[in-house]
């Protein structure tokens, strides 16, 4: 995959064939909270992102994300993922307008999509409450992000997202 720019509304190309072959589909939030501005020189050094790490498989770093429950619309389930996972309510968190992207990947053989808002932490300190799920969290600066997240797609969304930030401030 190229690191060429892409605009900040992806939208998945039509799967062909039956619901057997389809994508499966999950939806999660990128979440990240701001120093206060005193602690840094520029704001952009003040974002830190909230990964989770997974207490199975290769116990791999990943926003909190899930997949989608029968009745529920992509958003929804971002945030009740959030929710499980992270221990954060929706009242807890401001939704970044204009910020959506898809990936597509395959998870044994099979093709997967998943959908990620932006969210930010009202309050700096909100505690996290992590779900069975996972094994530990941490709040990290992009380049630290971007190591945990092993993952190329994982570490061009997060890059993809700073620059909107900065971009906004």
């Amino acid at each position: 995959m190229g690191l060429l720019p892409q605009p900040h509304v992806i939208s998945a190309c039509p799967l062909q064939g039956t619901s057997a072959e389809m994508a499966a589909r999950a939806c999660g939030l990128i979440v990240y909270r701001r120093l206060q501005p005193a602690a840094t020189s520029r704001p952009a050094d003040g974002i830190e992102y909230l990964l989770l790490q997974t207490s199975y498989g290769t116990h791999h770093w990943t926003p909190p994300k899930g997949h989608v429950d029968p009745g529920e619309d992509d958003l929804q389930t971002a945030f009740r993922e959030t929710q499980e996972e992270a221990g954060l309510q929706a009242s807890q968190l401001t939704l970044v307008e204009g910020y959506k992207k898809e990936l597509h990947y395959p998870v044994r053989g099979k093709p997967k999509t998943v959908v990620y808002w932006l969210a930010e932490v009202k309050d700096y300190n909100t505690e996290i409450k992590l779900s069975d799920e996972h094994q530990a969290f941490r709040w990290l600066k992009l380049e630290d992000a971007c190591k945990f997240a092993e993952y190329e797609d994982m570490q061009a969304t997060l890059k993809d997202v700073h620059q909107f930030l900065c971009s906004k401030e």
